[in-house]
C-alpha cells in the first residue's frame, strides 16, 4: 500500500467533467484505490461516487493504491489531479 496526499487545485474542483476524467483514468489502473477527503473514502473509479465527497478547490486528499502497480498508480493519479483534470491550476 501506497498513500500521496495532494491539494486540488483545479479552478472548480471535482465537479462532473473533472470528476469524469479522473473516474476515467483510475477506471484504466490496476491497482486498488481509494481517496480520502476529510471524513470521506470514495473510490475514484465510480464519477458519482467521486463527485458524492464533495471536493472543491483547496481541498487535500490523500490517495491509497493497493495492488501491483501500486507506486505506478499512485504516481499516474497525482500526476493527473496536480495537471488539473483538463481544467488548468490556479
Amino acid at each position: 500500500m501506497v498513500k500521496g496526499t495532494i491539494t486540488v487545485n483545479n479552478k472548480s474542483g471535482l465537479h462532473l467533467r473533472p470528476a469524469s476524467e479522473l473516474a476515467k483514468i483510475a477506471g484504466k489502473l490496476t491497482s486498488e484505490i481509494t481517496i480520502v477527503a476529510g471524513e470521506k473514502k470514495v473510490n475514484p473509479k465510480s464519477v458519482l461516487i467521486l463527485m458524492s465527497a464533495g471536493i472543491k478547490k483547496g481541498t487535500t486528499i490523500d490517495i491509497i493504491c493497493e495492488g501491483e502497480n501500486e507506486e505506478a498508480d499512485l504516481k499516474t493519479m497525482l500526476d493527473a489531479i496536480a495537471g488539473g483534470l483538463g481544467e488548468g491550476t490556479e
